[in-house]
């Protein structure tokens, strides 16, 4: 009975969290998207500021559709900004554009995190798309073949292991996303973008952010503990 209780309430668990810390960001962003900026800039203002006062003017930037699909794309060299973000005035989004300028500065400086990130990121989405139907080939494999269990198993693990391997990127995302929002904060301090009374609103939308994050590697090691829980006992 434990089992049940165990397995079946981390699966209702991870589905809290994730929707807890969407909830938090696009409420905490929604609330701040209405505090405008005294100083007059929008998110797209704000970064081209930024990047061109850091040595980083060949850095482009780009309007996307979409909210909060802002993105620092290393390949092209391009910062994507939403249209409720580099449209706005408010603080809300000349904090997530100043965040994304802080991704930029990293790879300029070669933060070794970030570089670490990126050079397992290809490994790593090998990994996401196969760990599950791994999974699912060594079910299939033991439930239609019983003198090959142990073949089956091997599957399971493999996927297991491929799962457990998002979880580790996911971990070492974190030090890339807490360190790019405080890039975005002491630069927006610096260069005076926001007046001080409002840099507390920036603070909390990109702290509301980060915490996506968080959520996301709690999830992922809650469905890791799970598959551990059911194969394990299946064993």
């Amino acid at each position: 009975m434990w089992y049940f209780y165990v397995s079946y309430g981390t699966l209702f668990l991870c589905m809290i969290i994730s929707i807890w810390a969407q909830f938090k960001v696009k409420s905490t962003f929604a609330k701040y998207d209405k505090v405008y900026s005294l100083k007059g800039h929008t998110g797209l203002s704000a970064a081209r500021q930024i990047l061109d006062r850091n040595g980083l003017s060949h850095v482009r930037l780009e309007v996307i559709s979409g909210h909060l699909t802002d993105h620092y794309d290393p390949r092209a060299n391009v910062i994507r900004l939403s249209e409720s973000v580099a449209n706005s005035y408010s603080v809300a989004a000349i904090g997530v554009a100043a965040h994304e300028c802080g991704h930029a500065i990293q790879y300029a400086e070669e933060y070794k995190p970030i570089v670490f990130r990126n050079a397992i990121v290809k490994s790593t989405n090998f990994c996401s798309r196969i760990s599950f139907l791994l999974i699912f080939a060594g079910v299939l494999i033991t439930a239609i073949y019983e003198t090959m269990g142990n073949l089956g198993m091997v599957f399971v693990y493999s996927g297991i292991i491929a799962f457990a391997a998002v979880a580790f990127f996911q971990l070492v995302t974190l030090p890339v996303e807490f360190n790019a929002s405080r890039r975005a904060l002491a630069i927006i301090n610096e260069q005076g973008i926001l007046k001080e009374e409002e840099r507390a609103g920036a603070r909390k939308v990109l702290t509301a952010a980060a915490m996506t994050y968080v959520a996301a590697l709690v999830v992922s090691l809650l469905q890791l503990l799970r598959l551990i829980l059911i194969f394990g006992r299946r064993d």
